[in-house]
């Protein structure tokens, strides 16, 4: 590895950057399992060249000749951004019903061929349906079995191809069909829930392709086992003939670096296989996302991330492991994507933190020629901090990327932080290609879309979806998602659009940031990017939560286990300050208690208790779902029972209260106790902005 020492940032507008560039042929980590040359001649679309497929990551470099779409049991109200474009009900959701002899078959997805299905994502409360396969119009279905077995199960194929992770199950064995497929489920009244998605291509009319089979599936077990083999082991290489290594080392003082930037190339035609990146600092988590990578190809800059987010870590060093990226027990990062070039390739790193932070690093690439379908890789990142959710509706469709011109979707990473244990992510997919009004992949949920299910805050990983971090408790904090496609990439002509809804059981706070990861033809570029130039040094910091306090707003801390009962979050209160600018919220949000019972108590630590104080000023909220609380300071009962019950609206409310004469201390203990709700109160909640202490 090559390693360098990167100096501070101490000055707005200055920025520390090398670049790193080896100029002889190292290893290519691309797996060379069915890349054909370019003069042979096409293959029929099997199994087999879909199997070789699945792992060839060269094959993603190149335009392709097939469109993907989706079926999925997305919400039917939702017809467009002007009717029901939230709606929620995304199970149980089919094409028709039809009759099979005695038997009715609800339809999940057909399409006219040739073509194949790529994945498969399910899950239910429990597995009481039959799904069946019919290919290519036959009477009698191709695969037949209990759905959780064929899709997650080991029915057709084991384990990563076909496994449930953190309650998402999901299956890759592509099934061909050279005319149409049809999938369906039986026994629907009995099944109920059912949630799926499926990823399906559709090739030119004439392609030639062998339809799946049993037979066929028997014929390729030693290459579906090969398959899965490589899927979990994705460092596994395959060495070119002509092999030459050099070690480069660096040192450069901050003063030295200003301004510098492109100094070291890589010398084309070629292609980058693999990065790898290990970073020392005294602080790593705020290092993996105050450290840009940042990569040029044939003189534009086509990869500008994070590096947490570009190897998939999010924030912080959270070792997994998946076909296209992995992190170490030991903090080194790879990424195996290929990247090739015409004439060169740049690779640098930038500090935006305040720290030192070295960084140790190995590039690899082999020899290539471009080609005219050739593309360059791309990788993206945007984020927004702080966005205010609405409560049980989607909030609004955040993009993650908007391109113009020619390309290949392969995938993207989701840091989120969550200010509440509540569920961030009921927001579906929508995905727009080549100018569609409607898009063509409408998905069902954050976490379906990522490969798990029901909500579930467990670290899991597989081949081309994992959740390397889930901080908790329940959904708090920061939460790491990632899905990398091969078979199921998005092939776009002209443009490309990629919104997900932000959609939360709460009006809280969260915070997004996505690294997308595409391939673009000459020409293709973003629309509405993030200005690079502009990006401000707070921008990069990760957000941390001290774990001993769950949250801490305005002076004001709240301990995990602070309250005795219902849940605890941050509100941004500015939907209500707007409806009535009278009443202002410091910070515009407020600490909000809620599914409290009579009886709970929550108790909030406040800084910075002056001596001899008198009397604690609560600034809080009534509403017409507000309780009837009892409020004591350091144990001691201060003042009656106050209802905070309102019959419209939501308001604040000052409310000052006598206190025993204190003595100078750090901080003091407000608790605040249920004791009833008005008659007229539809629910127990409480919620405070500040408590001032005079």
């Amino acid at each position: 590895m090559t390693t360098l020492n990167w100096r501070s940032i101490r000055t707005a507008g200055r920025v520390c950057a090398l670049v790193c560039a080896l100029s002889i042929p190292l290893v290519n980590n691309g797996l060379s399992v069915g890349a054909a040359e370019a003069n042979d001649a096409p293959k029929a679309v099997s199994l087999a060249t879909l199997l070789d497929e699945t792992v060839d990551r060269d094959a993603l470099t190149r335009f392709p000749n097939y469109t993907c779409k989706q079926a999925s049991s997305y919400d039917r109200a939702a017809k467009s951004p002007e009717e029901n474009w939230f709606a929620n009900a995304d199970t149980a959701q089919f094409i028709r019903v039809e009759k099979n002899g005695d038997r009715e078959e609800a339809v999940l997805m057909e399409a006219e061929g040739p073509g194949a299905v790529v994945r498969w994502w399910i899950t239910a409360p429990h597995y009481k349906t039959t799904v069946r396969v019919y290919i290519d119009g036959a009477p009698e279905p191709v695969v037949v079995g209990k759905i959780d077995e064929i899709v997650g199960g080991e029915t057709l194929v084991g384990a990563p191809l076909s496994a449930e992770r953190a309650r998402g199950r999901n299956l890759y064995l592509p099934i061909p069909y050279a005319k149409s497929v049809k999938i369906t489920c039986d026994n629907m009244k009995e099944q109920g829930n059912l949630y799926y998605q499926i990823n399906y291509r559709t090739y030119p009319e004439g392609t030639a392709v062998e339809s799946f089979s049993t037979q066929a599936l028997e014929a390729q077990k030693d290459k579906v086992a090969a398959t899965n083999d490589l899927l979990l082991n994705p460092s596994k290489t395959t060495f070119d003939a002509n092999v030459a290594t050099r070690g480069f080392k660096r040192y450069i003082k901050s003063e030295e670096m200003e301004g510098l930037f492109g100094m070291h190339r890589v010398r084309g035609p070629g292609a980058l296989t693999e990065i790898d990146v290990k970073l020392h600092a005294e602080d790593l988590t705020a290092a993996t996302r105050s450290v840009i990578l940042a990569i040029s190809f044939d003189g534009e800059e086509t990869v500008w991330v994070p590096v947490g987010e570009f190897f998939g870590t999010g924030v912080g060093l959270n070792p997994y492991k998946s076909w296209f990226t992995e992190v170490c027990e030991d903090g080194t990062m790879k990424a195996y994507w290929n990247m090739p070039f015409k004439k060169e390739a740049r690779v640098s790193f930038v500090n935006y933190g305040d720290q030192d932070v070295d960084v140790e690093y190995s590039v690899y690439y082999k020899k290539r020629p471009w080609t005219d379908d050739a593309m360059y890789f791309r990788a993206d990142w945007r984020q927004e901090r702080e966005i205010e959710t609405v409560a049980g509706n989607g909030t609004r469709d955040w993009n993650y990327l908007t391109v113009d011109g020619k390309g290949v979707y392969v995938g993207d990473v989701l840091s989120i932080v969550n200010s509440t244990s509540a569920w961030w992510g009921e927001g579906d997919e929508k995905i727009y290609v080549d100018g569609e009004d409607f898009p063509s992949h409408f998905g069902t949920g954050t976490e379906d879309y990522y490969g798990y299910a029901w909500c579930t805050p467990a670290r899991f990983e597989a081949p081309f979806h994992a959740q390397p971090r889930a901080e908790g408790p329940g959904n708090f904090g920061n939460v790491t998602n990632l899905r990398f496609r091969s078979l199921d990439a998005i092939p776009f002509a002209e443009d490309f659009r990629f919104d997900m809804e932000i959609w939360h059981w709460e009006a809280a706070t969260v915070d997004y940031s996505v690294a997308t990861f595409w391939y673009g033809a000459p020409g293709a570029a973003l629309v509405d990017g993030p200005d690079r130039g502009d990006m401000e040094d707070e921008a990069m910091e990760p957000v941390e939560y001290d774990r001993e306090y769950s949250f801490n707003l305005n002076g004001l801390k709240v301990g995990e286990k602070a309250a005795t009962g219902g849940k605890v979050a941050i509100q941004g209160m500015k939907t209500f300050e707007e409806k009535k600018p009278e009443f202002a919220w410091q910070n515009s949000k407020q600490i909000w208690w809620t599914e409290g019972k009579i009886g709970d108590k929550l108790t909030i630590e406040v800084a910075d208790v002056p001596a001899g104080a008198e009397s604690v000023t609560l600034g809080t909220t009534v509403a017409n779902d507000y309780c009837v609380a009892q409020f004591y300071w350091n144990g001691a009962k201060i003042g009656g029972p106050i209802d905070f019950f309102i019959p419209s609206g939501v308001e604040r409310k000052v409310v000052k209260l006598a206190i025993p004469t204190t003595k100078a201390a750090k901080a003091g203990t407000l608790e605040v106790e249920i004791v009833g709700k008005n008659a007229a109160s539809k629910g127990t909640m409480f919620g405070v902005d500040t408590v001032e202490v005079k």
